[in-house]
């Protein structure tokens, strides 16, 4: 089992960078729930400040690009894949070496987007299981939808980030989760009872794949 989780942090120079508010709390709580379970899990972390689940295989990255090659060097070997990180859709164009000073700091930052993975991963998934995430702002099950039908998932996690304890770095969630068939929402609860209800599901959705 491969899980992604947290953010990346795309440098504008040494010390600058754009990132996201994502703690990596919900992605941590799935690869330690499948462990539990008994999966081999591969855990490839963005930049957080939690400890390595324990018995799962963590890698650590920090950009987008590093991101994809981790996961493409444990992708071959998964049976499943639940992508939880939040990515960074855009970088900096020409990231600069060493610090921009105050002075010279430009008016505007050239921005480029990233590449995108979970839709590499759709395209090439072949037997295996694949559950994205879509944190929307607003109502997501719209736009979950047809991430779900144009990245070729099995299941996708979504929620809204502006609803109360269900946005980035608190303890709690408040998740739909949506298949071909069905959405079914969730109750605000905490990451590690999200972490068990995607499991359950994803399981539930083996069996019937079988």
């Amino acid at each position: 089992m491969l899980v992604t989780a947290g953010p990346t942090r795309e440098p504008i120079d040494a010390v600058r960078f754009i990132g996201n508010r994502s703690s990596g709390r919900q992605g941590y709580a799935i690869a330690e729930e499948a462990a539990r379970r008994g999966a081999d899990v591969t855990l490839v972390s963005g930049p957080t400040a939690l400890a390595d689940p324990f018995g799962v295989r963590t890698v650590r990255v920090e950009t987008a690009a590093e991101m994809l090659a981790a996961v493409d060097a444990a992708f071959d070997e998964a049976d499943l894949v639940i992508a939880a990180a939040a990515v960074a859709d855009l970088r900096p164009a020409a990231p600069v070496e060493g610090k921009i000073r105050k002075a010279d700091a430009p008016e505007s930052i050239p921005l480029e987007g990233t590449f995108d993975i979970l839709a590499s991963l759709g395209a090439r998934k072949g037997p295996r299981v694949l559950v994205g995430f879509a944190a929307e702002a607003g109502d997501p099950v719209e736009s979950a939808r047809a991430k779900l039908a144009s990245k070729n998932l099995d299941l996708i996690v979504a929620n809204d980030i502006t609803a109360p304890g269900a946005g980035f770095d608190v303890p709690t969630n408040r998740v739909i989760l949506i298949d071909e068939a069905a959405a079914l929402e969730l109750p605000l609860m905490d990451k590690r009872a999200v972490a068990r209800a995607v499991l359950d599901r994803v399981e539930a959705l083996r069996k019937e794949s079988r």
